[in-house]
């Protein structure tokens, strides 16, 4: 018993002592205003960094927020909204394609992979990609990253993509989850 009252006077002193200071941080940091694609495992890496202080610790206080899809997150890059876009290179190719004075600058290389899986609506053991003939996968936006590296994924497989399968392209990226689970398409491809 004197133990447990032990314990709970010292977490209620550290409680109290951590509200004090709170107010005491190093104002000297610089803000960075940090837009992802989307919130995603395959970033773990980064949310450790923000949530052990990393940044903190080289002068930086990280803004995160989710852009909901490359073209939102280019958007807010390139409007001021954010500093910095995590994105496929595709959006800045976009922007630059159509002869804007300002434009993205891809100065580094977060990951070496697409992050999403084709996901299904039933488990499949034994699945292959001539399953997918005469079905509809929701793909995400044309000529975004998911949608490309699908279209690679199933021609490396041997579906052709005017006969074999109908890619749906017309539901935005932060809404294929929801449409899937809905009802809509056979497939769907989700970042984890």
């Amino acid at each position: 018993m004197k133990k447990i009252k032990l314990l709970s006077i010292i977490l209620l002193v550290s409680l109290l002592t951590s509200i004090l200071f709170t107010g005491c941080k190093d104002d000297n940091l610089e803000t960075i205003k940090l837009v992802e694609v989307t919130h995603s495992v395959f970033y773990a890496p980064q949310y450790v960094a923000i949530t052990q202080g990393f940044f903190e610790e080289e002068g930086l206080k990280i803004e995160l927020t989710n852009g909901k899809g490359a073209d939102k997150s280019m958007t807010a890059l390139i409007s001021g909204q954010a500093d910095i876009g995590f994105m496929g290179p595709e959006a800045s190719i976009y922007v630059y394609n159509q002869n804007k004075k300002d434009h993205a600058v891809n100065f580094a290389q977060l990951t070496q992979k697409d992050g999403s899986f084709l996901v299904g609506r039933e488990k499949d053991e034994d699945f292959n990609f001539d399953k997918l003939k005469g079905k509809t996968i929701i793909g995400g936006r044309v000529g975004g990253m998911p949608e490309m590296t699908l279209e690679y994924v199933l021609k490396k497989h041997g579906l052709d993509l005017e006969k074999d399968v109908n890619i749906r392209t017309d539901i935005q990226f932060a809404m294929m989850a929801g449409a899937f689970t809905g009802g809509e398409g056979d497939y769907v491809t989700l970042f984890v």
